[in-house]
């Protein structure tokens, strides 16, 4: 990790309790994040991506405040998040805000959009000015009109209501801004519409995302890097154009191999890598690697010793003791598929 990132993880980890199956049964532990380590540099866009479940939505939590970490570090321009004092952190918490899922029940019902979007500049005393004025400069930048200001969550398309929650999130004026899969609750042609959005903030206003997702093909359209997470744990990491063309781990390719193409007669001819069983249970993973009950191409090394994040090449990192021999023993036609993802 370097010095000047704006964000650092190092070893975060997000455990919950389970419930007891009888009340006098030891409490177990969920491990939703298990040890992760992320950098975030200015003005980038880190994609996670990984099936439901993963722990990606949990450690954007963590990184915005959300969620505590059960243990490592969040640091934010060199500082430790959890290291500041109550005063210190509500000033460097404003630096990182978060686009939810779900843009009707991440609003308040009982709020005009007007009053959502002044709430956060009153708090933290953001505009000397007129509020009123900052209010429309908001709207104006996520292209809504000035009559929205009046209009309740309820009186929006689900499209515009994301643009206000991206608008709430601009009103802090943040350094980094968590997408947790801002686009799957819409429809194709407005995913398309909010995608071009926050591209054009980022290049004006030199935002970095961390990009939260389940579809590559959306992923990799905004990312300049992506993570692959699985079971709470980050698997593979690579500047996209480079996670497509070469990766390193069996699930990475085949989550690649699942992503839809447009054209049905590629579609057709490409080999799909198809999984076989569920995720493990992240309150007992299996020992080593947690992936090798799913592996077509385990061997029991992998079954009894967990690999770590290890360089395959400049810039691009797998957590899998067959890095260098998976595109040999799963063969895709992986220029097609990272073409048309």
């Amino acid at each position: 990790m370097t010095a000047v990132a704006l964000l650092n993880t190092d070893d975060v980890r997000v455990h919950f309790p389970s419930g007891r199956a009888l009340p006098w049964a030891e409490r177990q532990m969920v491990k939703a994040v298990d040890g992760v380590s992320l950098c975030v540099e200015r003005g980038r866009t880190l994609g996670l991506v990984g099936e439901s479940g993963c722990g990606k939505s949990t450690l954007g939590r963590a990184i915005v405040g959300l969620e505590a970490p059960t243990s490592g570090t969040v640091s934010l321009n060199g500082a430790d998040m959890a290291a500041m004092s109550s005063a210190e952190r509500v000033g460097q918490r404003r630096r990182v805000q978060m686009i939810f899922q779900d843009p009707f029940a991440s609003l308040n019902p009982r709020m005009t959009a007007g009053e959502v979007l002044a709430e956060p500049v009153r708090l933290h005393a953001l505009r000397k000015g007129s509020v009123a004025e900052r209010v429309r400069e908001l709207l104006a930048m996520v292209d809504l009109p000035e009559s929205a200001v009046d209009r309740f969550p309820h009186e929006f398309s689900g499209g515009q209501r994301q643009r206000i929650g991206i608008a709430r999130a601009l009103a802090c004026e943040p350094d980094l801004i968590v997408c947790d899969e801002p686009v799957s609750a819409l429809d194709v042609s407005i995913q398309a519409q909010v995608m071009r959005l926050l591209r054009r903030l980022q290049e004006s206003l030199g935002i970095a995302y961390i990009f939260i997702g389940h579809e590559l093909g959306v992923v990799r359209a905004v990312s300049d890097e992506i993570a692959v997470m699985y079971l709470g744990r980050i698997v593979e990491q690579a500047p996209a154009p480079k996670l497509f063309r070469s990766p390193g781990h069996p699930y990475t390719r085949a989550l690649i191999s699942a992503a839809p193409i447009p054209d049905p007669v590629l579609e057709r001819k490409r080999t799909r890598i198809l999984l076989q069983g569920d995720p493990p249970n992240p309150i007992s993973p299996p020992p080593g690697c947690a992936f090798s009950p799913r592996c077509p191409v385990a061997i029991d090394r992998c079954q009894v010793e967990r690999p770590e994040l290890e360089t395959i090449e400049p810039g691009h990192q797998s957590a899998c003791w067959r890095a260098g021999d998976v595109p040999t023993l799963m063969p895709m036609d992986l220029e097609r598929a990272a073409a048309e993802a």
